[in-house]
């Protein structure tokens, strides 16, 4: 396996490289399969309940791993405190992977190309978290794995019967067995991506370990390999009518499940710290693909406004779609500036700072419409076609349209960067600045004495 340097970012050359050689791999290898991988995906859905990589991914990883494109998303500070497991990284900044992983989401399906290269979630998250928060036993067990690709993952959060937006209401139960050294796990879960596939050996579940004390400390993050008994996967669960395999998204009950104590990650009650560590990088990798996808988008638009004719002249002679159009690449400049800008506070302030933690929350509620607003254009560009099997349209629009679910709606976003504004407010070099005073003046008063002149005029219209 081809060990690459986490001592340091790339140099530009380096950065430049690669770039050149992942447009290279999605022009003669990405979407040239696109079509056979979709097949090959429902085809292995229709077959059975053991879903595996479908036969193309499974070369596409190969060449992608001799090329050297792989783990890409590590960063080099995960990647450093990962100790020699960080060699297995890529050795980019978030700034500069959020341009490689632009390229990769201009692939359909959005993650196809993600998942040829190892940067696809729920991996890239759980592999953060185990490289930061994971014992060097825990590391060798499942991060080594997960970083050479030979096996899958899946993070179970979201809970059927809770606002699962509000994460202090994550209840599945989790008791303590002090005689056989286990936690015992109990209830559901349901939406958790990956969870179908047979290549998902370890998952990530949040749950609550006590029901008293700080309510930001009753939650944590225990390993559970997904070979334990008491696991099964109910159902997939489907999105706009896809159940999306061989990946999934799974409902899954838990009876009696057991794992030693030594499976939870940094200890107990820490689940809120190690999600706010995870969150960042999962947050934007989305938002980064999807500006590849509006991109993919904006691409079909202008070949269709080019090639069709309606009432006499071409569709770039609309002004109305030239609109459209200008609309949409302003859009795409300002969502890649807002994820640029979050990436940099990520590589020199960290995930935790208030800022940063700012700028993702704004990216997760911002990209996400944006991008399903570009797409809805571009389908109604396309008339009825925008809606078939025969652009990428319709899957990337569901895909937008899912994000603003997944990691947490719109609506918590808006609300956490709001309460951080505020905060930050009372830092501002403007907060003192006061109002204007009010003159002591006044204009009239109902009792004040009317000239001759104006009483005249007055006189003079009301006989109008």
């Amino acid at each position: 396996f081809l060990k690459m340097s986490q001592s340091r970012a790339k140099t530009t050359e380096e950065f430049e490289a690669t770039k050149a050689l992942l447009w290279k791999f999605m022009k003669e290898d990405i979407y040239p399969n696109e079509q056979l991988y979709a097949e090959q995906c429902k085809e292995i859905g229709r077959r059975s309940n053991e879903w595996v990589w479908p036969a193309v991914l499974v070369d596409l990883k190969r060449k992608a791993k001799r090329l050297g494109l792989w783990n890409m998303f590590l960063p080099v500070d995960s990647a450093a405190a990962a100790g020699t497991h960080g060699a297995l990284g890529g050795g980019f900044t978030n700034r500069q992977y959020a341009e490689l992983c632009e390229i990769l989401g201009t692939s359909a399906h959005m993650e196809f190309a993600a998942q040829a290269t190892n940067c696809t979630s729920p991996d890239t998250g759980n592999m953060e978290v185990l490289a930061r928060y994971g014992t060097p036993a825990q590391r060798e067990q499942w991060l080594v794995p997960l970083l050479e690709g030979s096996i899958r993952s899946c993070f179970a959060m979201t809970e059927p019967g809770v606002a699962s937006s509000d994460a202090t209401n994550i209840g599945i139960n989790i008791t303590r067995d002090e005689r056989a050294g286990q936690y015992v796990i109990n209830g559901s879960k349901w939406y958790i991506t990956g969870a179908g596939s047979l290549h998902c050996k370890i998952m990530i579940l949040m749950g609550k370990t006590r029901t008293d004390g700080p309510v930001y400390a009753q939650q944590s993050q225990i390993l559970v390999p997904m070979d334990t008994p008491g696991i099964t996967l109910v159902r997939p669960m489907e999105s706009f009518g896809e159940a999306e395999p061989p990946k999934g998204h799974m409902e899954i009950h838990f009876r009696d499940v057991r794992v030693p104590f030594e499976n939870v990650l940094l200890g107990e009650g820490r689940g809120f710290e190690i999600s706010q560590g995870r969150l960042g990088p999962g947050r934007i990798h989305h938002c980064m693909r999807l500006i590849g996808s509006a991109e993919r988008g904006v691409s079909h638009m202008v070949r269709r406004i080019h090639d069709r004719t309606a009432f006499g002249k071409p569709l770039s002679k609309f002004d109305s779609v030239l609109q459209e159009l200008a609309k949409s690449r302003c859009e795409i400049e300002m969502c890649r500036l807002l994820v640029y800008r979050a990436a940099e506070l990520m590589d020199t302030r960290g995930n935790r700072d208030g800022r940063t933690r700012q700028m993702l929350s704004m990216v997760k509620a911002h990209v996400p419409l944006a991008v399903q607003t570009i797409l809805d254009r571009c389908i109604q560009i396309h008339g009825a076609m925008g809606l078939s099997q025969d652009t990428p349209l319709m899957q990337a629009f569901g895909g937008a349209r899912a994000l603003r679910l997944a990691d947490g709606p719109d609506e918590v976003h808006w609300r956490t960067a709001a309460r951080l504004e505020l905060s930050m407010q009372r830092e501002s070099p403007l907060k003192d600045i006061p109002y204007y005073e009010k003159p002591n003046t006044v204009f009239r008063n109902s009792t004040d004495p009317i000239s001759a002149k104006s009483a005249a005029l007055v006189a003079q219209y009301s006989k109008l």
